[in-house]
Formats: C-alpha cells, sequence, structure tokens
C-alpha cells in the first residue's frame, strides 16, 4: 500500500534458525573441501572459495557481500569470545550475544519493488525525521523537497535505489561523525552524495555517517545503471539517508513513519 511499510516475511525465531542452519551447511562446506579463504591441497595449492556454493547456503535474510563488511568485527568478536571463555563462560555468552547481532545488523532481506516507473521507494529502512524543502546545491542546484530517513542500530542498513535509472554521480566528503537525529548533521556531517536519473527526473540521495556509524560503503559505480529498490551500499551502525526529491512529486509518507528501503513508497513522479 502506498506510503505505508510492506510486511517483511521473516520474524526472529526464522532469522535465528537462519544463521544457525547457515553455520551447519558452512561447516558442512568446509569438510567437503570449501574454505572462505581456500583450502591447502596436497600439493600446498590454494582452491578458490565457490562462492555460489556459498552464498545458497545462507539464510533468506542475507547476503554474502552485505555479510562480508563485517569480516572484521567478527574475527575480533570470535577471538573475544574464545578468550573469555577462559575467563569466565559468562563473558564468553557476551560476546557469543553480541556475534548473534552482528549477524542481525548485517541482515538484508530482499524486498517487494513497486514496478510503477513514476513511484519513488525510500533509500533506506527507518524513521522519516525530517520533510524539509530545501536547496540542492551539489548536483541540482535547485529547491528540492528534502525526506530524511533516521536509520537506529536496529535498522537494516543496506542502501537502495528510489527509482530505476543511470548513477550519474557519486563523491565522498569528509567530516564530522555528529548525532545522526541532529539538524547540523546534514551539513556537516562524514558523507557520500549519489545521484540516480532516469527520463523521469534525477533524485539525489545522501549517506551520511552518526556518531556510532563510522563507515559509508559504496558498491556502484557511475555509469551503473540501477533497477529500484537495487542496492548501491550501506552504512555501518546508526546513521542517516536522505532523499531529495522534485517539488513537482507528490509526497506521499509523513515526519514519523517506518519505511522500509526499496519497498516503501515515498513519493509519486507526475506523469510525464
Amino acid at each position: 500500500m502506498i506510503g505505508e511499510t510492506l510486511p517483511e516475511t521473516t520474524n526472529i525465531s526464522l532469522f535465528l534458525q537462519g544463521i544457525l542452519r547457515y553455520i551447519l551447511r558452512s561447516a558442512r562446506l568446509r569438510t567437503a573441501g570449501y574454505w572462505a579463504f581456500g583450502v591447502a591441497s596436497a600439493s600446498h595449492h590454494f582452491q578458490p572459495l565457490d562462492l555460489p556454493v556459498l552464498e545458497s547456503t545462507l539464510p533468506p535474510v542475507m547476503r554474502l557481500q552485505t555479510l562480508s563488511e563485517a569480516t572484521g568485527i567478527f574475527g575480533v568478536l570470535a577471538v573475544l569470545l574464545i578468550g573469555g571463555w577462559f575467563l569466565s563462560p559468562w563473558l564468553s555468552l557476551v560476546f557469543f550475544v553480541l556475534i548473534l547481532y552482528t549477524f542481525a545488523f548485517f541482515r538484508d532481506p530482499d524486498r517487494v519493488v513497486a514496478a510503477d516507473p513514476n513511484l519513488v521507494v525510500a533509500a533506506a529502512d527507518g524513521k522519516v525525521a525530517d520533510i524539509a524543502e530545501i536547496d540542492e546545491t551539489e548536483i541540482l542546484k535547485t529547491k528540492t523537497r528534502r525526506v530524511g530517513i533516521f536509520l537506529s542500530i536496529f535498522d537494516v542498513h543496506t542502501n537502495r535505489a528510489p527509482i530505476d535509472g543511470r548513477i550519474i554521480y557519486r563523491q565522498h566528503h569528509e567530516g564530522l561523525c555528529l548525532d545522526a537525529r541532529s539538524v547540523n548533521c546534514s551539513e556537516k556531517n562524514e558523507a557520500m552524495t549519489w545521484a540516480f536519473q532516469n527520463s523521469r527526473a534525477t533524485i539525489v540521495v545522501r549517506q551520511l555517517t552518526g556518531a556510532i556509524a563510522r563507515r559509508i560503503v559504496g558498491w556502484s559505480q557511475v555509469g551503473d545503471e540501477l533497477k529500484k529498490g537495487e542496492r548501491f551500499g550501506m552504512i555501518r551502525f546508526g546513521s542517516r539517508t536522505e532523499v531529495y526529491l522534485p517539488l513537482d512529486a507528490e509526497l506521499l509518507v509523513k515526519v514519523g513513519d517506518r519505511v522500509s528501503g526499496g519497498s516503501t513508497i515515498i513519493a509519486r513522479l507526475p506523469v510525464p
């Protein structure tokens, strides 16, 4: 339904079951000769990972590309979990819970995307924090309607294309790491600006770090053609995503609404 979040197909119980299946299946892959970084053979050569096979072991809310962004985090937590076991099983349990949370944070479910080319979808999961008319001075150089979406540490942090189109702009900006709920973060925080263009409109999306989020990840490049709802990057741990809409677009969300990236319809472009 327009302006509402489409329901997820999984719940926490199914998610945890999927993680356990992933771990068990990955263990079976290891015995079959597949390792995350290759396995040493008798001739001391390494057999590269069969990515399609490993991808098939992931639960439906996980993707290997998204999960790979957390390899360093998993490594540190695994070492702490093992070390904590020798000090106290309870301390080890804390790190085990953090590992489960990290799996949950890097979940990346598929979404149902509206086919109508005039509909604009949310570029991120979260809560609509503010809506304002503002001059977009970096690319469009005109007045636009900005929809600011705040992502808590419990939201999916993958960013998705708001429309079908070609990426015509991608630019990283150094900055601060103020609270993503602050009105000043849009101008002062570290950010990555994107522009998606098709025959109907050019939509600007800005990824912003927050007090906790310290890394913006971009998976797509200038010139890439993306389908609406297709993933182009993510922000790690609590952040803000802004979508800059044409003033003549019909806004379909309001402040306080919960949105899901790639599925919640936030605006309708005028019919050409």
